[in-house]
């Protein structure tokens, strides 16, 4: 089993290595999109034979078709690495694991052939047609982006996503991902042979929550998907999950496995965010949780 992580950051660089050197195995590689807004320097310190960054950066805006462009771009880069990579595990600057990277292979084994991606059929709580029906233009059209948010506000931005995705059913659900190398493959050729697709969550809100959803959804892997393996406290009506905290720590030291029951269906979670380099000390504290329930599962054997 190898895994390719692929990892789209802009801030904490501490975090980032101490989360490579977590998951770090024979079986696993690294593949790093720093947003281009960012400075390279702040992250040139971390290194290794495993770890791969893109040459081809991108500013990143928050809830914008960028953040599709950049996964895009580090699934194309994985894919053609000479190593062929089984699953590949997308992340954000401000996860990290709550199980070691051997665990996480041995899981990803057990479970060969399964799509862990947290996804309903829109509309959802939490997910409204509104949300794809209305249009937002991106950063790089400020006097557009301008004209419609006031639009929006009135009821007169919206479409009908049945005019331009055909028969496509919208789905949604979280941003991070872990896929098998046939469904990134599959994402690739689709969004190359259906350019109306991408153009059309070009223009929609958060279109990392909803374009791979989609896609996926509408295909054959629809029937091999279960729950993404990423835990995150979204409290209402937030618009960004919550910092975590030395209590969601305790609840990881607690349990043997990490399981949620959701919407999204029940399943084990192996990730955690969001933490930042501001607290350390708790990454301390999951490294040695970490460390001890390997140590245990080791034991048991």
């Amino acid at each position: 089993m190898k895994v390719a992580y692929l990892i789209l950051v802009h801030k904490n660089p501490r975090l980032l290595a101490r989360a490579i050197h977590a998951l770090s195995t024979e079986d696993s590689a690294f593949f790093i999109h720093i947003d281009k807004k960012s400075r390279f320097d702040n992250f040139s310190h971390i290194s290794g034979r495993s770890v791969f960054f893109s040459e081809w950066r991108i500013p990143v805006h928050w809830g914008e078709f960028s953040f599709v462009e950049a996964t895009l771009g580090l699934i194309r880069q994985a894919l053609s690495s000479t190593s062929k990579y089984d699953y590949f595990v997308l992340m954000q600057g401000a996860d990290y694991p709550i199980r070691s990277g051997v665990y996480i292979h041995k899981f990803l084994d057990q479970h060969d052939g399964r799509e862990f991606v947290s996804m309903v059929k829109v509309p959802a709580p939490g997910y409204p047609l509104s949300k794809i029906n209305t249009l937002r233009f991106t950063s790089d059209k400020p006097v557009r982006r301008l004209i419609t948010r006031c639009l929006a506000k009135l009821g007169l931005a919206t479409r009908d996503y049945r005019r331009h995705l055909g028969d496509l059913q919208p789905y949604a659900g979280d941003a991070c991902w872990a896929l098998s190398r046939e469904a990134c493959q599959y994402l690739l050729q689709f969004s190359v042979e259906n350019p109306h697709v991408t153009s059309y969550f070009r223009c929609t809100f958060a279109p990392e929550e909803s374009f791979f959803h989609t896609i996926l959804g509408n295909s054959r892997f629809r029937d091999r998907m279960q729950r993404s393996l990423l835990y995150r406290y979204w409290p209402a009506p937030g618009p960004h999950p919550a910092v975590l905290t030395s209590q969601d720590v305790a609840f990881f030291e607690k349990e043997e496995k990490v399981l949620l029951d959701d919407q999204f269906g029940t399943g084990e979670v192996l990730f955690a965010r969001k933490f930042s380099d501001d607290d350390l000390e708790l990454i301390d504290r999951v490294d040695a949780m970490i460390e001890r329930k390997d140590h245990l599962s080791a034991g048991a054997r």
